[in-house]
């Protein structure tokens, strides 16, 4: 009950940045979970972005219905092909066995390849590494953790070099239950007086220094683009339902369900349901103006990982500003500029349960990963 119990701290994020004695560490008997799509950027390439970002999302919501069985709180980081969940050792194995049919299921009906591995945080302490937490209100209704230390990273890096196949005792015991991951909004273009999403992730390139870059980051962040309201690339009135033949059957077999007519016409119908008498009433109105405090737009694992609408007067002095931390070797980031954002979704009920995770168009996280790595090879050299 760890993350259950911490405090959830109303202060801001750049403010809470300055309070380093309120991080808490993990405790070493906990695992890191990671899912990453091998080889992501083909996949993008070939025009599967909210495919891909489904894909993680699934991560999620797998291991979500598992911790609501146990009433257990865990942290989670959405990655855009991938994402990063700390659960405590009771949940270990099924979120496991879980996720392996997840990636069974994916390889099955995209033949795409989902890695699933798990990292002890006992094994990122052995090796010197930190891995400290909190609880923050972005808003009256989202809460999301933040982390320090470059524990999630390595972990990540260990995943990826080892690539072992996970092994589960029983696979008919063994159970995949997404229920509650949606997929039905179109491209949304940037809110009314913006013009483009940038995707940012960012990099310090000294562990100790992450708290005080971190804070200068999101203080700037703020005087060029205002609060993250004022920054949220998701808005009402640019939110428009996709219920296309395309889309239900990629979302349900990314659900691991049968698609058939049934199971087209269901959806298809509570898509027209939602569309005309739904959305429109008082209740729906509610839903829409929740979903875009819900919307998952900042995360900070370690790195901070951005999704941001506005100008590009704007884009071009934050980067400007960011470029100066990065010849004076602070960080070194990934950008990429689109001309709208695409969510996933995680739906248990709609009334304030439910959360929407962002990412610029044609997969702006994967993008911005690429310039990132290109700017590591390089400097490797």
């Amino acid at each position: 009950m760890f993350y259950t119990k911490l405090v959830n701290h109303k202060e801001p994020i750049n403010k809470l940045l300055s309070k380093t004695d309120l991080f808490q560490q993990v405790p070493d008997d906990w695992y890191i979970v990671i899912t990453d799509i091998k080889d992501s950027t083909a996949s993008v390439k070939k025009g599967l972005s909210q495919l891909v970002n489904l894909i993680a999302t699934g991560s999620i919501v797998a291991t979500l219905n598992i911790a609501k069985k146990y009433k257990i709180d865990i942290p989670f980081f959405f990655g855009g092909d991938g994402a990063t969940i700390l659960v405590p050792a009771i949940l270990l194995q099924e979120t496991m066995e879980a996720l392996i049919l997840h990636q069974e299921n994916i390889k099955k009906e995209f033949d795409i390849k989902l890695r699933v591995g798990n990292v002890e945080v006992a094994e990122v302490y052995k090796n010197n590494q930190e891995l400290k937490i909190i609880k923050a209100s972005v808003n009256e209704l989202l809460t999301i953790p933040v982390v320090l230390g470059n524990g999630l990273q390595f972990a990540e890096k260990v995943i990826k070099s080892r690539d072992i196949v996970f092994d589960y005792t029983d696979k008919t015991t063994t159970h995949l239950d997404l229920e509650g991951m949606e997929c039905r909004w179109n491209n949304i273009s940037p809110p009314e007086n913006s013009k483009e999403v940038v995707s940012l992730l960012i990099n310090t390139l000294e562990e100790s220094k992450q708290a005080s870059v971190f804070q200068k980051i999101l203080k700037k962040t703020d005087k060029i683009y205002g609060p993250l309201n004022k920054r949220n690339p998701i808005s009402v009135p640019k939110l428009k339902l996709n219920f296309s033949y395309r889309m239900i059957k990629t979302e349900l077999k990314a659900s691991n369900h049968k698609f058939n007519f049934i199971s087209f016409f269901k959806i298809w119908i509570n898509g027209l349901i939602g569309k005309y008498f739904y959305l429109p009433n008082n209740e729906g109105q509610k839903y829409l103006k929740e979903l875009t405090q819900l919307s998952d737009i900042l995360v900070i694992d370690g790195r901070i990982n951005m999704v941001i609408s506005g100008s590009e007067k704007q884009r071009k002095l934050l980067s400007k500003y960011l470029d100066h931390l990065e010849e004076r070797g602070l960080i070194i980031y990934g950008i990429y500029v689109s001309e709208n954002s695409i969510i996933s979704c995680n739906v248990r009920n709609r009334k304030a349960e439910h959360i929407h995770f962002v990412d610029g168009g044609s997969s702006g996280y994967t993008r911005a990963a690429m310039v990132l790595k290109e700017k590591i090879r390089n400097k490797a050299i």
